[in-house]
């Protein structure tokens, strides 16, 4: 048999970098996300034989190892890794020989959580292969927990619940690890006209977060920028109130109010190409727009209110990235047997 999972990638529409520690052990951090339809997949066959096979389709990366406790913590497949050793660390005790199968639908490093939503998918795949009893809150703790914390990869809090929960959501992030996720009910019609004038538009450069990250935990750490994240999540909740009430064109100058914040919490969150594509695009009629995730690269969004993502669209193709369609989703990680 096999067992499926997938889970959905998220665009950050506002607070991005306040779920990042020390600023939210600190002072508390709000981000609102949105689910989409593009994905994280994993599927996981038990073996008679005494290995373990990881492979990323979308990466061309296989390993073959024999089945033991723990796996080498190394590349290639870091994540798959980390993700094995946890479940049968804590559920399983003894050597678990499987083929796990995973892909993204994005490039890695392209700003839309695709490396805690692909964890998140493989812990779906083994929460169905082993019938784990997790919720959404211990899914989504048990991910971070397994990037953060065994694999020590820097990082904020909101990617993992995303994928978990799915759909819309304000979330808010504490001391001691406490997140709480409020799904936020929005009229259909007001997420209709949001879908619409958001433009997803992948720069064709990637990058790895890490190192924006750990600078931007940095400069917190030594009291600078804190003012600028303090705007940021302000912006989440001036985004919450937009969409909740239909004021949806007012959801470009928030994403552009939160752009000039976001390029103060660390160096190389913008580059002069990311620039450029901001100003073609504000030029050909987006009234605002972000990096998403970290920043360095990856896809960027755009607000085009009214028509103007058709010209907004062709400004953008001629330099040389590419739109990505795609619709909202209230679902998050799914699972299923084959």
């Amino acid at each position: 048999m096999l067992h499926r999972s997938r889970a959905p990638l998220r665009i950050g529409l506002a607070g991005g970098g306040t779920d990042v520690s020390p600023y939210c052990d600190l002072y508390g951090g709000a981000v609102l996300n949105a689910t989409i339809s593009l994905y994280a997949h994993a599927s996981i066959e038990r073996l008679e034989e005494p290995q373990v096979i990881l492979e990323a389709r979308d990466k061309g990366e296989k390993v073959t190892l024999p089945a033991q406790e723990a796996l080498p913590l190394e590349e290639p497949l870091l994540l798959l890794r980390g993700v094995y050793n946890r479940i049968v660390r804590d559920f399983v005790g003894v050597p678990l020989p499987i083929r796990l199968v995973a892909s993204v639908d994005v490039p890695p490093g392209s700003g839309l959580g695709t490396s805690s939503t692909l964890v998140v998918s493989v812990i779906g795949a083994f929460v169905e292969t082993l019938r784990l009893p997790l919720g959404e809150y211990e899914i989504a703790r048990l991910a971070y927990e397994i990037e953060r914390i065994d694999l020590r990869q820097a990082g904020g809090r909101q990617d993992q619940y995303a994928a978990t929960f799915g759909g819309v959501n304000f979330m808010e992030f504490y001391a001691e690890e406490r997140v709480i996720v409020n799904p936020l009910r929005i009229k259909p019609e007001y997420l209709y006209e949001l879908e619409h004038n958001l433009l997803l538009y992948y720069t064709a450069t990637s990058r790895y977060s890490s190192a924006i990250i750990e600078q931007q935990q940095q400069r917190v750490a030594e009291g600078k920028s804190i003012e600028a994240t303090h705007r940021l999540k302000e912006e989440a909740f001036r985004m919450k109130e937009a969409l909740l009430k239909g004021r949806i064109d007012e959801i470009g100058e928030i994403l552009d109010t939160g752009f000039q914040y976001k390029r103060q919490l660390a160096e190389g969150i913008s580059t002069p190409f990311i620039e450029e594509v901001y100003e073609v695009a504000k030029k050909a009629g987006a009234t605002g727009g972000k990096i998403s995730g970290a920043g360095g690269g990856g896809f960027m969004v755009f607000y085009c209110p009214k028509n103007t993502r058709y010209a907004v669209a062709e400004a953008l193709s001629a330099l040389g990235g590419q739109v990505f369609p795609y619709h909202f989703v209230k679902h998050g990680v799914v699972t299923w047997t084959v």
